[in-house]
């Protein structure tokens, strides 16, 4: 073994052995704890043939050149119900893309467009959704939101000050409500969600069933859950598991109290908190480079005091009844058969309390599987437009593998 690879094994010993003296002073240590132990092993091992410098540049390599997240819409922005500005994308149709133009009756008003609203996931922003957009891009009108406090949308104002009331799943169900207000407030509507984002859909129904009933003809639940996450194991075994439930919720809590010295310890320590990534995201051996990197940069920016006010919601998120409110309509229920966040059992249990849903369980898919496995995700959506009549059965959805370009 040379010297450069034993150094790297010591660097990666003692970035564990950092994260037990913050656990002993209270302040980061169990950001890492059981979980990173076969993560660490992971990084350990790769640094054995790969040095730290060689690493850093092909990351910002990998920024540099890779084309993730560049797509970009007409830019709005919403007023939630407590203030909290939100930031949303809208792609409009391109007449060159869109079906041959229908005959009408004179002086009959044409129809509002059909529009796909997309909500994302815990940690994430609208550009984790870049595989499906630039596939639908110009075929379907389409709004892409940043959730609160993520991405481009403003912390939230009621999460903010003396004040402060914890983040909700019903909050997020009222945000989604306000971005539909201002982005798209009449025609029909095909909403699509991802993790947090599927919950989010799941609250607007629970709030404003009138309105899916009577706007929402199509809906997708990607990597999602109606709720019972507490018992979600992580793919730990249960000693660990029963640690981790035990300790999370008070060390992020000591965590975000103490945000920007927390950050600086994920820039030092950003090896490892690269491979606890990527075990929790994808389970495919051959996931790009580019978009791995691509799902790192976007967790890399929540900052963790989000993480930490966000995460209890989980926990208290129950909202099997509401599904019952997408009964009737067309909807896809999608996951990874190797999703550690959200298990391919929860899509299960929608699919069984919406019995005409169809549900599809990607092989070798992890919790981010629309980006894992971008064709088969947006092969599903696409279809499921069709059957919702939001784009026409030869519409020539476009290019949406790993080497997908913006404006593809």
């Amino acid at each position: 073994m040379s010297e450069t690879s034993t150094g790297d094994v010591a660097e990666a010993a003692a970035a564990v052995a950092a994260a037990g003296s913050w656990r002993r002073a209270g302040v980061a240590g169990a950001a890492i704890g059981v979980i990173a132990a076969g993560a660490a092993a992971g990084v350990a091992i790769e640094r054995l043939t790969v040095g730290r410098g060689m690493r850093k540049k092909a990351r910002l390599a990998l920024d540099a050149t890779g084309p993730y997240g560049s797509l970009r819409g007409v830019p709005g922005r919403a007023v939630a119900d407590d203030g909290t500005v939100l930031y949303y994308e809208v792609d409009d149709v391109d007449p060159e893309a869109a079906a041959p133009r229908r005959r009408r009756l004179f002086g009959r008003k044409a129809p509002a467009p059909v529009t796909v609203v997309f909500s994302h996931g815990y940690c994430l922003s609208q550009d984790s959704w870049h595989f499906q957009r630039a596939a639908l891009r110009g075929l379907v009108r389409t709004v892409h939101w940043d959730q609160r406090s993520h991405g481009r949308s403003a912390r939230g104002t009621a999460q903010s000050g003396p004040g402060a009331v914890p983040v909700s799943i019903d909050q997020l169900g009222r945000d989604l409500k306000a971005v539909i207000d201002a982005a798209a407030p009449e025609g029909p509507l095909v909403l699509v969600g991802h993790s947090m984002g599927g919950m989010t859909m799941m609250a607007l129904a629970a709030h404003f069933p009138e309105l899916v009933r009577d706007r929402v003809v199509a809906a997708a639940f990607v990597g999602t859950s109606a709720g019972r996450l507490g018992e979600v194991n992580y793919g730990l075994p249960v000693a660990g598991v029963n640690a981790v439930r035990r300790v999370l919720p008070g060390v992020l809590k000591a965590l975000g109290s103490q945000a920007e010295l927390v950050e600086r310890g994920r820039r030092a320590t950003a090896d490892l908190f690269a491979g606890l990534i990527k075990r929790y995201s994808f389970s495919s051996r051959d996931v790009d480079p580019a978009v791995a990197r691509f799902a790192e940069r976007m967790i890399e920016s929540t900052p963790i005091d989000v993480v930490a006010e966000f995460y209890p919601a989980f926990t208290e998120h129950d909202k099997s009844e509401a599904l019952d409110v997408f009964a009737g309509g067309p909807v896809l229920v999608l996951a990874g058969d190797k999703d550690l966040v959200t298990p391919s059992t929860h899509s299960e249990a929608i699919a069984d309390r919406l019995p005409d849903a169809e549900l599809v369980v990607v092989p070798d898919g992890g919790h981010l599987v629309m980006l894992e496995h971008p064709e088969a995700v947006t092969d599903r959506l696409a279809d499921l437009l069709v059957r919702a009549g939001a784009v026409p059965a030869a519409a020539n959805v476009g290019s949406y593998g790993s080497t997908a370009q913006p404006g593809g």
